[in-house]
């Protein structure tokens, strides 16, 4: 919901950083694969209930999320990055949940299954969406910089950040915060089903 606003602001902090990067001879690749193993790192972390390591190697991994495209527009993007980038975007927002789960089965196992079926919602709605745009050539103007068709909603990725941030500070209210975050996730699924079936007659 508010990406288009944040995104900017993201995109001129990380540019010394990002240029820095460059000069040592970094990747966009390598800096996609390496924050997606912190992320991991942080599942694992949350599954032996280790909140504030969790929330440490979620902040590394957002932070190489973001640095990842910076490198890549200063050098030269490629369709291999950017399926790299959001393949692996995808996959840690089902882990997250899933390290909630392993922590406390009893308690985190069905509402981490009810938001991560929630994530397959958008997620797919988001990737069927944009290839169909990407076939007929419709541009986001709002998303200028993404390597495909960016759909908004109201569920987008720095909603689901702080979602994650709020669970690492609050754990026990882990049940709650997922099952409202998974309602948010079917209106935006829902939105997004009526936008592809009102344009792509």
């Amino acid at each position: 919901m508010i990406d288009a606003a944040v995104l900017p602001l993201v995109k001129r902090a990380i540019d010394r950083p990002a240029r820095m990067l460059v000069a040592y001879g970094f990747r966009a690749d390598q800096i996609t694969l390496v924050g997606f193993f912190i992320g991991f790192l942080g599942v694992l972390a949350l599954w032996l209930g280790l909140f504030g390591t969790a929330l440490f190697c979620l902040a590394l991994n957002r932070l190489a999320d973001g640095l990842d495209g910076a490198v890549a527009r200063l050098t030269q993007p490629t369709d291999r990055g950017a399926f790299l980038d959001i393949a692996l975007d995808f996959m840690f927002y089902g882990l997250f949940p899933l390290g909630f789960a392993f922590h406390d089965p009893a308690v985190n196992a069905l509402p981490a299954a009810v938001l991560i079926c929630s994530f397959i919602g958008t997620g797919s709605s988001f990737l069927a969406f944009s290839i169909i745009a990407e076939k007929r050539g419709v541009s986001s103007d709002q998303y200028p910089t993404k390597g495909i068709y960016y759909l908004g909603g109201l569920t987008e990725g720095t909603e689901t950040i702080a979602l994650f941030v709020a669970m690492c500070l609050f754990p026990s209210a882990f049940q709650w915060l997922a099952y409202a975050f998974a309602a948010l996730c079917a209106i935006t699924t829902v939105t997004r089903w009526l936008a592809g079936w009102q344009m792509f007659d």
